[in-house]
C-alpha cells in the first residue's frame, strides 16, 4: 500500500494521541501510528524526535530514561495535564478542518 504524507501540523497532534494511550518510547510512538493508521502513515525519525522536542518545550509532553521491551534503554514520553487539553484543542480544529474539506469536496 502507497504511504501518505502527513498534513503539515498533524504530527504534533498524532503524537499527542498515542501519549494519550499511555507512555511510550520514539519507536513505539512511530509503530502506533503506523499500526493504527494500517500503514498507511509511516512517520520517520527525522521528523519525529525534532516534533517531540518541540512539544516537551511547549510542555504538552515530558520524558524520562527507562528500558524498552527489548530491555535498551529509551527515553520514554508521556502527555502532561497542558498537553491533554492540547489535545483537546488540536481535535476541535482537525474536526473543523475536515468538516470544511468534506463540503469542498462533496460541492458540484
Amino acid at each position: 500500500m502507497q504511504k501518505t504524507e502527513l498534513l503539515q501540523g498533524t504530527l504534533d497532534m498524532l503524537i499527542l494521541k498515542v501519549l494519550s494511550r499511555g507512555p511510550t518510547h520514539g519507536f513505539g510512538i512511530c509503530q502506533h501510528i503506523q499500526r493504527l493508521s494500517e500503514d498507511v502513515l509511516s512517520v520517520g525519525e527525522g521528523s519525529l524526535y525534532p516534533a517531540l522536542y518541540r512539544l516537551q518545550d511547549q510542555g504538552w509532553i515530558q520524558s524520562e530514561w527507562g528500558q524498552s521491551e527489548n530491555n535498551r534503554r529509551a527515553k520514554f514520553y508521556q502527555l502532561t495535564r497542558a498537553g491533554k487539553k492540547q489535545l483537546e484543542v488540536e481535535n476541535v480544529g482537525w474536526e473543523r478542518m475536515c468538516l470544511a474539506i468534506r463540503q469542498v469536496m462533496q460541492s458540484a
